[in-house]
């Protein structure tokens, strides 16, 4: 998701607000004109007028309506996905409805609407004012798409005759910028239309070189084992993968229809945290974050002190690695970032995990877990088991490298072993917490660990983060008690 795209999308919300507003005070105004219908004279009577403050009042309870109406109707989609003549119809029928409905409320609930004529005059300025401000919206997007800001890069996927639509649909569309095509080997090595850039097999290499950030499969009949394999690489780089129907047997979840150049086509979404799932994560994130940091703070200090205590010449954090380096963990879309935590084990024993410690590994795969490990401090053990190591994530979080819930950050020599399907879980950023973490923590296995952030990821939704948070919060408490 591009941020100019979700700025836009941000955008419309207040503009629609105002723009209701707006044109309900000047329906109000002009109802104060008597003569304003030609041939019609009509009674002003000012006492049957509410103060201006009720009236404003009453508006922006309108308006609230009617952004709760078009937010239904997915008028505040963050990616272009219709015309705007289209846009502009919807604007007219669910602000029409909502008019209706403000009729009906007053007639049902038996209460006298000072005046409808500013119903009416209200219901066309909101169509015509609401209308305007989206074709400004798009006429700005489509001037900065021209110029390379908010375009998407698209690489086509073979070509046939059918489909030569479907790419000049794209070609004229200013928002995308199609790369060029990957043909099969038993393609034409010359195809007028696009311009080749290999063959199927260069896919990952291509979209490395040319950063794309859309893939579209044209062929019907790619290859039983090509599809999936490709489908499972543009998943575990959060790349948006469009598909002719007849492959739907390959992946069922998240899809999007829509109807190019006459031709179905359906979009595979890695995971609901495009567009709006974004957006409302981050706020819960940054309001999260913010209230733990200020609660957790005295907390957070008496181990600080603690851990000087029991060891004054080491750090409270644990920033710096046995060469000095910086400590990095790996984050959405295989970035590193400088990673926060209290430090729990003996300085300089950090790489006895791969040398004199690595008999006692007891996980598969490319983690670590050393048991009885003889690293950790004394204060290090209580504040393991209570996870109060990682309250300086919380900082993490609020400066946007981490969130609260979502996989466990991994060192970037871990992640060094990560078969490509596993790379799934950077398409998101990691979490403090997540679903692995509570479903046995360390306990298991790295294939149980991939499946079960996996899920998170395809299932995401705010619900499902405060249950983990909850959970989190009680497995903490359990694991005290047991201790």
């Amino acid at each position: 998701m591009k941020k100019s795209e979700i700025i836009f999308g941000l955008l419309k919300i207040p503009m629609d607000f105002f723009m209701v507003v707006f044109a309900f005070l000047i329906a109000f105004k002009l109802r104060t004109y008597p003569t304003l219908i030609p041939n019609l004279t009509l009674p002003v009577d000012m006492m049957n007028f509410p103060l201006l403050t009720e009236y404003l009042t009453l508006i922006g309870k309108f308006s609230a309506v009617l952004i709760g109406i078009f937010a239904i109707n997915n008028m505040y989609s963050l990616k272009i996905t219709s015309k705007i003549s289209k846009e502009v119809m919807k604007v007219f029928f669910l602000s029409s409805a909502w008019i209706m409905a403000i009729i009906a409320y007053f007639f049902l609930a038996r209460e006298f609407f000072f005046s409808r004529l500013v119903l009416g005059y209200g219901l066309i300025l909101t169509i015509i004012l609401i209308s305007f401000g989206r074709i400004g919206i798009r006429i700005v997007q489509n001037l900065l798409a021209r110029i390379g800001i908010g375009q998407r890069r698209v690489l086509f996927l073979s070509l046939n005759e059918k489909t030569a639509g479907l790419l000049e649909q794209f070609e004229k569309n200013p928002h995308y910028k199609v790369i060029g095509c990957l043909r099969r080997k038993k393609d034409p090595e010359n195809m007028n239309c696009c311009k080749i850039l290999g063959t199927i097999d260069d896919l990952k290499k291509v979209i490395n070189e040319y950063k794309i950030e859309e893939v579209v499969q044209t062929q019907y009949n790619l290859g039983d084992k090509e599809a999936p394999e490709i489908l499972e690489f543009c998943r575990s780089r959060q790349i948006q993968y469009h598909f002719i129907p007849d492959l739907v047997q390959i992946h069922q979840k998240n899809i999007d229809v829509a109807t190019i150049a006459g031709v179905p086509l359906i979009t595979l979404k890695p995971t609901p945290l495009e567009g709006w799932g974004k957006v409302w994560k981050r706020i819960f994130d940054i309001i999260g974050s913010g209230t733990g940091l200020i609660v957790t703070s005295p907390l957070m200090l008496i181990i600080s002190i603690l851990i000087k205590l029991d060891d004054p010449k080491s750090t409270i954090i644990f920033k710096y690695l046995d060469d000095g380096s910086r400590v990095k963990r790996v984050g959405k879309y295989g970035n590193l970032f400088n990673f926060y935590k209290f430090r729990t084990m003996k300085p300089g024993t950090h790489n006895l995990r791969y040398t004199d410690l690595a008999g006692k590994n007891t996980r598969d795969g490319p983690l670590v877990k050393i048991e009885n490990d003889p690293r950790i401090t004394r204060i290090g053990n209580f504040i393991r088991r209570t996870d109060i190591d990682e309250l300086p994530q919380l900082w993490n979080v609020l400066k946007g490298e981490m969130s609260l819930v979502g996989p466990r950050p991994h060192l970037p020599e871990e992640v060094a072993k990560y078969e490509d399907h596993n790379r799934f879980v950077f398409t998101i950023k990691p979490g403090i917490t997540g679903l692995a973490q509570i479903s046995g923590r360390s306990d298991l296995s790295f294939k149980e660990e991939i499946s079960l952030d996996s899920y998170y990821i395809e299932n995401w939704s705010l619900i499902l983060d405060v249950k983990i948070i909850l959970r989190t919060f009680w497995a903490i408490i359990k694991e005290r008690k047991a201790s």
